[in-house]
């Protein structure tokens, strides 16, 4: 919801039985992470579900997600509500984003016409559209943006909706200038800077700083130059 210059962003991505929905292939998780002014809030959403068929091994491959573990989670439909409401009136931020909301609005079909299309509730920001804009001719997957802005992914043995939209949302807030620390908790160390940013404080312990000062001649030696300079300027 955008209000009051309120602006509310939701970072989210999908994991999938496979790669197109017209094939009959379903969303098995959904990850969403929310920003309040460029700021994690910690009001993510995050669902598996139950597809009712199988995932194809190729998927299976980069996200590791079985049928056997979706065997009793919800199916979209049970949670479709819940979903609309907490997606309803931000700003989506989605990395190739016709991918997931091709999946979405798939999805919104089957579980009810009256559900309509993510265009009725949100607007939406391609990051790999950005991307390319900002690095022509070069890869722009997750992975290497990570890499790019400096983003630590060690842990991203496998797709995660939830892993990769709280990856994506920091990787955001660097290709769009904002803030480059994200955690939520405080830190007595640290002090936020412009634009977000934290700046660490030097510590109280620190050896002090040597100063040394010039001699007579060098401080002759630098007026000369700066008189002729000006000479020079006239």
């Amino acid at each position: 919801m955008q209000k009051d210059n309120i602006t509310r962003q939701i970072v989210l991505d999908t994991e999938t039985t496979g790669l197109e929905p017209s094939q009959g292939h379903r969303i098995i998780e959904i990850g969403c992470v929310e920003m309040i002014n460029r700021r994690l809030t910690g009001n993510n959403y995050h669902q598996y579900l139950q597809p009712d068929r199988e995932i194809d091994e190729g998927a299976q491959a980069v996200h590791g997600i079985s049928n056997e573990f979706l065997a009793d989670k919800p199916r979209f439909s049970d949670v479709v509500k819940d979903f609309i409401e907490y997606l309803d009136g931000a700003e989506l931020i989605i990395h190739n984003a016709p991918f997931d909301v091709g999946f979405i609005n798939s999805e919104f079909s089957l579980a009810g016409s009256e559900y309509g299309k993510v265009a009725s509730y949100c607007s939406v920001i391609d990051t790999l559209v950005m991307a390319r804009k900002m690095r022509p001719g070069k890869k722009n997957n997750l992975d290497v943006l990570c890499k790019e802005y400096d983003v630590n992914n060690k842990h991203r043995d496998l797709h995660g909706a939830l892993l990769d939209s709280e990856l994506l949302a920091e990787v955001y807030l660097r290709m769009t200038g904002g803030q480059s620390a994200l955690s939520l908790e405080s830190d007595e160390s640290a002090a936020t800077g412009s634009a977000g940013r934290v700046v660490k404080k030097l510590s109280a312990n620190r050896k002090p700083i040597t100063i040394i000062q010039a001699s007579d001649d060098e401080l002759k030696a630098h007026q000369m130059i700066i008189e002729g300079i000006g000479r020079e300027s006239w």
